[in-house]
């Protein structure tokens, strides 16, 4: 995602870019064949995945 510094913006004219990188973490998930997979996925989605859990 893209957007603009806050701290650059206020009588300056020249508005420096900034990226926004996803929250990435490591986590365990049970594979097709039942073996632990190692995967990157973002807090959202591991949020996500122990609600769908319960």
């Amino acid at each position: 995602m893209g957007g603009f510094n806050p701290q650059s913006s206020g009588m300056n004219r020249v508005r420096a870019h900034r990226r926004y990188q996803p929250n990435l973490q490591l986590t365990t998930l049970t594979g097709k064949n039942g073996a632990p997979d190692k995967v990157l996925a973002c807090t959202r989605c591991r949020r996500t995945l122990t609600k769908s859990a319960r």
